[in-house]
């Protein structure tokens, strides 16, 4: 099956991909073959070259609702411990892809939703995002991430409150804990934000962006000493590229570097 049968509908525009969760008759809900499509296509851009980023959005009038509870019904423990286990896989591809990917909350971004923006570097909302972890109001605890990356992102305190309180945020409230990067102004969508975000990573340094993604990434999980060890060999990387040296002399011609990503 293609990504569009899947209800995955990518979207090239120069170097930028556009994955578009494509179900809205079910508020864009994650189903297994989606999850695992994600999985598959964050592996495939981190090995392509042209690419300089992926935003990620829904269609219609959501984001991702989560997970897809009629699907869900029908499965027993097993597979319920199989879905899990898909999406610490696909989402930990999908976090650990060497290209900025930005998230674009239009609607509600939900559950799997959220734990799925948390996946990306970057989040945009629109002003009418609802964004929220409601998992313990179904007695169950977020399972794709989210206690893991909302703890890092915000910290223990405010992971607490939002997960033990099942809370749902405005655009604006998840912007004021830090949970969104930025709320799309008034008459914007959240894609059309994301990707003007997006557009700057089509003329900057791959090979920089990429060595700072795995710095920062690691950040929450070394210790100082091992992180700055590791910041000196993603620098180091840079400075053997031949990016650095095209940086170097655009400066000194006055004129706009072109980076290849070598």
């Amino acid at each position: 099956m293609t990504s569009s049968e899947i209800g995955l509908r990518v979207e090239r525009r120069g170097r930028i991909a556009i994955w578009t969760l494509d179900r809205p008759d079910r508020k864009n809900a994650l189903s297994r073959a989606v999850v695992r499509e994600i999985g598959r296509l964050s592996r495939e851009a981190a090995r392509d070259r042209e690419l300089r980023a992926v935003v990620l959005t829904g269609a219609g009038n959501a984001f991702c609702a989560g997970a897809d509870l009629k699907e869900r019904q029908g499965m027993t423990l097993e597979d319920v411990r199989d879905f899990l286990s898909l999406y610490r896989e696909s989402f930990g591809a999908l976090d650990r892809m060497p290209r900025p990917t930005v998230a674009a909350i239009d609607g509600p971004a939900l559950g799997g939703g959220l734990e799925l923006a948390l996946a990306c570097d970057l989040r945009v909302a629109s002003e009418g995002a609802t964004i929220g972890l409601p998992e313990t109001s179904l007695a169950i605890i977020p399972g794709a991430g989210g206690t893991q990356r909302l703890t890092r992102l915000l910290g223990p305190g405010r992971a607490k409150e939002l997960v033990l309180l099942a809370r749902r945020l405005t655009a604006a409230e998840a912007l004021g804990l830090g949970l969104v990067n930025r709320v799309a102004p008034a008459g914007q969508s959240a894609l059309d934000c994301a990707l003007e975000m997006a557009a700057h990573f089509e003329s900057a340094a791959p090979v920089a962006i990429a060595a700072a993604l795995e710095a920062i990434d690691a950040a929450s999980e070394l210790p100082i000493d091992a992180g700055l060890a590791l910041e000196r060999a993603c620098y180091e990387r840079t400075l053997e590229s031949k990016d650095r040296l095209e940086a170097l002399a655009a400066f000194a011609e006055k004129r706009k570097p072109v980076y290849r990503g070598e």
